[in-house]
């Protein structure tokens, strides 16, 4: 009967045109927030390392005080750690109202093991609060996931409020989660696990791409459980975990465009193109999406 903080990194949609649709974009957002979700912008789902500085500020300017927002600087492979860009970004963010999430760069892919937690440590200076980012290869091919003493020492920061884990392993989450409930239990571990986002029964709480195809369907799943009705928990969430298996199957980054087509079904997007540097599952897939929304409307009561 625990209650689940929810976020939902929200996907930033665009028109047959290739132009981002800013409508839907704001009208997701809100959409996000009614079903009692965080919207999480500037994320992976939200193309954030493809877009600009400009753009990412236009994001977050729209998207408003309250969301969690990727923090990023823009580098190539064998940069060194920018700690200045990261703080500068960091206080962006913060002063729109919204909460840091730093995404990796290839400077901090390239630290050392044994550096890192002094990299967060300062980055911890200079910023009120923010979550830490461990994601796996499979998303972006500069992520990486932080070994168990590091985010141990992540543990000690008092600024940083949680960390985001996306390695698409239980077992490497059921690690931080032990340590976590020894250490800091107000420390937030989101499970960024599309695969297995069932993982809040072990005490994660989470941060999902899966989320945004239907943050309506997890605030009613969530709601299940914190009012003890397994059943309806469990019914619920299979039928999001079958979701799940299919829109983040290889190659995962595609599963941006599973989600357009799943938000165009809904009646919620007027395209289903994303970026031009994400790749695209097949028209096929649309079949398999329909009969999930239909069996909707006997878990969900739609």
């Amino acid at each position: 009967m625990r209650t689940i903080t929810g976020m939902a990194a929200v996907l930033l949609p665009f028109d047959d045109a290739g132009e981002i649709d800013w409508f839907a974009f704001d009208a997701h957002v809100a959409r996000t927030r009614a079903a009692g979700l965080v919207p999480a912008v500037n994320m992976d789902t939200g193309f954030g390392a493809a877009l600009d500085p400009a753009g990412r500020r236009r994001v977050l300017d729209r998207a408003g005080p309250g969301c969690v927002c990727g923090v990023y600087v823009d580098d190539t492979p064998g940069a060194t750690l920018d700690l200045d860009g990261y703080r500068r970004a960091i206080t962006e963010v913060e002063q729109s109202g919204a909460t840091p999430i730093v995404f990796p760069s290839w400077g901090l892919h390239g630290v050392r093991e044994d550096d890192l937690p002094g990299v967060f440590a300062a980055i911890a200076r200079d910023a009120d609060r923010f979550l830490a980012f461990e994601l796996g290869a499979m998303f972006v091919p500069n992520g990486r996931i932080y070994s168990l003493a590091t985010f141990e020492q992540l543990l000690a920061l008092p600024q940083c409020i949680g960390a985001k884990h996306s390695s698409l392993a239980r077992a490497l989450e059921w690690e931080r989660l032990e340590l976590r409930d020894r250490m800091r239990p107000d420390f937030m571990v989101l499970t960024g696990n599309d695969r297995a986002i069932d993982m809040v029964v072990h005490g994660s709480d989470y941060l999902l791409g899966l989320a945004t195809f239907a943050p309506d369907w997890f605030a009613a799943r969530d709601r299940a459980w914190a009012a003890g009705n397994r059943a309806a928990f469990w019914e619920r969430n299979d039928l999001l975990q079958y979701l799940g298996q299919f829109a983040f199957r290889n190659p995962v980054p595609a599963y941006r465009h599973s989600a357009a087509q799943f938000l165009r079904l809904r009646g919620w997007l007027s395209s289903s193109r994303t970026h031009p540097a994400s790749p695209n599952r097949p028209e096929s897939d649309v079949a398999v999406l329909e009969e999930i929304i239909e069996r909707a409307q006997t878990v969900f009561g739609e």
